[in-house]
Parts: structure tokens; sequence; C-alpha cells
């Protein structure tokens, strides 16, 4: 945790540029914290290291319509104070256009929380789904991501030791991803540093048989970016050079990358950071390799779940490639 951030002038400076208040703060207790991103494509930007405020150098910036937030980010907020609806409307206020959804509907139906978001300005774009257990189940997952509108559905985690699980759920992934295609939805993975680290056997990894198995016309990657940079540093591949090492996973791998989770890390402790405040250098990452979303997200929110969203939309907003 970087606790000699100073989150509070941040937070006021950004929200004086655009003209807001501190609205969503008052409306109750900003207690606990975690934070989820989503986000976006087009033109790319750039991160400095260790920096709240990116310097301008007059290239193109990230498009704001490509940046969201994934929920899990914010999970304390919206399970505590202020709740759901405020949490989203504070997101809302703060730019974000895009939400990639997670943690269930809160009460609502799927139609509802489209209603609700069309109602504040939000699209949800894409989801966070585990592979479902049946056909039934893999209809009705499909059925609400086209009904509130995505884009994209996600895997977000899968884990084991067994080389046989991995190829299993890689075919599971490709049936589920074309039935996901047959509903206008592309269907992705997403990861975390143990398929770059766990030996399945001669060396492979569950990224070996991710990227051999998963078909490329069928399902994408949602590349977390530090979890990709933690699996280069902690795999030895990627110490002196763990952008270099997640560019490399990005480029070599047969599955196109149309998504990242943007998120920071603390070269101190290793622990996750506001973007801005780490020493990843985003920068390079994204003048390397372009996507359709870049969401912003950190699970152990440096101050609280709503500054961490606030200010992970200004840094990206303001970034620059150079």
């Amino acid at each position: 945790m970087c606790f000699g951030y100073d989150g509070d002038r941040a937070l006021d400076v950004s929200l004086q540029r655009r003209g807001l208040g501190r609205r969503s703060f008052l409306r109750g207790a900003l207690a606990g914290g975690a934070a989820m991103a989503a986000g976006g494509a087009a033109m790319l930007a750039g991160a400095g290291a260790a920096q709240a405020t990116a310097r301008p150098t007059g290239l193109p910036r990230v498009p704001r319509g490509l940046i969201s937030i994934q929920l899990w980010t914010v999970r304390d907020a919206l399970n505590g104070s202020p709740g759901f609806d405020a949490t989203l409307e504070a997101i809302a206020d703060y730019g974000y256009v895009k939400v990639e959804q997670a943690l269930g509907y809160f009460g609502r139906t799927a139609a509802q929380l489209r209603d609700f978001y069309d109602g504040i300005g939000i699209s949800c774009t894409s989801s966070h789904d585990g592979i479902s257990g049946d056909a039934a189940s893999l209809d009705a997952k499909i059925e609400n991501a086209v009904t509130l509108g995505q884009r994209f559905m996600v895997v977000p985690y899968l884990d084991s030791a067994d080389l046989d699980d991995w190829k299993l759920w890689a075919e599971q992934m490709n049936t589920e991803a074309a039935a996901a295609r047959q509903a206008g939805l592309r269907y992705g993975y997403h990861n975390h540093a143990h398929e770059f680290t766990t030996d399945l056997g001669g060396g492979v990894t569950p990224w070996d048989v991710l990227t051999s198995e998963l078909d490329p016309k069928l399902v994408h990657l949602e590349v977390d970016l530090y979890w990709a940079v933690v699996g280069g540093i902690n795999s030895g591949d990627g110490v002196d050079d763990p952008e270099g090492f997640t560019i490399d996973v990005i480029r070599s791998a047969p599955q196109r990358v149309l998504q990242y989770h943007v998120k920071d890390r603390h070269a101190h402790d290793g622990d996750m950071a506001d973007l801005g405040t780490g020493h990843i250098d985003f920068a390079r990452i994204f003048r390397a390799h372009r996507v359709l979303e870049y969401i912003v997200e950190n699970d152990t929110p440096d101050v609280t779940p709503l500054r961490t969203a606030q200010v992970g939309y200004e840094y990206l907003s303001r970034l620059r490639v150079r």
C-alpha cells in the first residue's frame, strides 16, 4: 500500500478540472476497498512510473471511451457504504462510460440492471463469468450478457497443477466461445501469474496449454498487466525486463489480445498499486499493442475503492504514449 500518496489532493484536483464536486463522497462513509476496471481500444497511451500525473508529450492518449473499470475493484463500496447505486453513480461522475461486470446483479434482473446503467450513462460491455456447469447455465449466461448489451464475456480464473485439467478447460472454453459467437459475443480468458509459473510437467505451463489449445478464431485474451509482470518476475524470465516479458506474452500468443486489465505494482513490496503510483511502464506496453478496452483494476486500493477508481480514470485519460 502507498500511504504516502496524497489521494485527497489528486482527487480534488481532478474533480476541479472536470467541474465536479465531491457529492458522491459525501453520501456515505467510503470505507473498505477493492477495485475493478474495464476499458478499451483504438489509439494507445502510456504510463509514467511512480507518478500520478502523466507528462504530456503531444502524442495520442488512451481514448476516454475505451476506459472501463472492473467492479471487483470497488466491491467493498458496492457491498457496504455508499452501496451499489451510489458507487456506480460516482463512477459515472468520474467519466467512466463502461464497466466490466462482476459480483452479480445486486437484486436486479439483467434487464433491470441494463435500465439502471442506461439511466446513468454507463454501458456494461464485459463480464467475468466462470465456465458454466451445464448447457442451461451457459444459455442463461449468454442471455444475460446479451440483455446487458455486452460485447465480451471473460473467464476470470482457473487454477490446477494437473495438465489434463487445463486441457479440459480449454476444450470447454472453445465450446462456450462457439455458442457465445453465435449470440454476437466475444469470449475471452483472463490471466493471473500462476499460468506462467506452474510446472505441469516437463516445463509445460498452463499458459503453454491455453495458447496451444484455445481456438484463436473463437477465444481472445484479456491480459492482466500486473499479473503478467508478476508472472515474469516470479518465473525468472522477466526479472530484468518485466514489461518486455509482458510484450512477448502478448505478441507470441496465437489468440488476439483485445482487453487489458491495467493495474500498477509497487516496486518495494510487489503489492498492487493505484495507477501512476507504481513502476510498470504502461506506455511501453501500450505502444507495442493496442486493445479494445483498458480496464482499471486494483484489488487492494491504496486509500479507498472510489478514490482508486477516480485516480485510475484520471491517470489513464491523461496518459500519453511517450
